[in-house]
C-alpha cells in the first residue's frame, strides 16, 4: 500500500492593511523529523528563519501561495485567503509529484479542494504540519515585507510587517497609501477619502 500524504495548511497576513496574502503548505517527511514545530507567532524571527530551511529541506513536500493586494481589494480578505492556501498546495502539489490524500487547514473554514479537507481551530499549535505551513507562510511574508521596507522605508514596514499600528497610521495619513496597500480594507480606504 501506498503512503498516505496529509498536509498542514495556514496562512499569514489576513490582518496587514498592506501587502499579500500568504499560505503555506507541508507534507512532513516521517523519516526526516524535524525538531521545534510550533506556532509561528510563538517563535522568534531568527528560530523561524532557522526552521524554514529545515522544513524546505526535510520536508516531503511543500508549497506557498499567496493572493495579492489587489485580489484581496476585489474578491475580500476571506476569499483571497482561502485562494492563496489553494494555491499553497496547487505548489505542494507539483512538488509532490501527486495531490496529496487529505488537507489539513488552519480554522474554522475550508478552501474548495478536489482532496478531502478538514479545519483544525488552533491547527498551528496541534498538528505539526501546519505549525510548518505556518512557519513557511510567515517568514515569506516577512521577507516580503522587508523588500517592501527598501522601497517604501517611509511607512516603517520592517517594524510592523504592515499590521495596523499607531506608527503605521500616522505614516498613511502622511504619505497616503502605496501601491501595495490594501484599499478595500476601511483604515486604508478612510485615509484616501479624507486625502481624495
Amino acid at each position: 500500500m501506498s503512503a498516505i500524504w496529509i498536509c498542514g495548511v495556514d496562512e499569514a497576513g489576513r490582518g496587514p492593511l498592506v501587502g499579500s496574502v500568504v499560505a503555506g503548505a507541508v507534507v512532513l517527511d516521517p523519516n526526516h523529523p524535524i525538531e521545534g514545530l510550533r506556532d509561528s507567532k510563538k517563535l522568534s524571527p531568527a528560530k523561524r528563519e532557522f526552521l524554514f530551511e529545515q522544513i524546505v529541506s526535510n520536508a516531503k513536500a511543500w508549497g506557498i501561495g499567496e493572493a495579492s493586494a489587489q485580489e484581496i481589494d476585489q474578491i475580500n480578505i476571506l476569499q483571497a485567503t482561502m485562494l492563496a492556501m489553494r494555491r499553497a498546495i496547487e505548489d505542494l502539489t507539483t512538488r509532490l509529484g501527486a495531490w496529496p490524500d487529505k488537507a489539513l487547514i488552519d480554522g474554522n473554514r475550508c478552501p474548495e479542494l478536489t482532496i478531502p479537507a478538514e479545519a483544525i481551530v488552533k491547527g498551528d499549535s496541534k498538528e505539526p504540519a501546519i505549525s510548518a505551513a505556518s512557519i513557511l507562510a510567515k517568514v515569506t511574508r516577512d521577507r516580503q515585507m522587508m523588500v517592501l521596507h527598501e522601497q517604501y522605508p517611509q511607512y516603517g514596514f520592517a517594524q510592523h510587517m504592515g499590521y495596523p499600528t499607531e506608527f503605521h497610521f500616522a505614516a498613511l495619513k502622511q504619505f497616503g497609501a502605496c501601491d501595495q496597500h490594501r484599499r478595500s480594507f476601511s483604515p486604508v480606504r478612510n485615509v484616501l477619502e479624507v486625502n481624495a
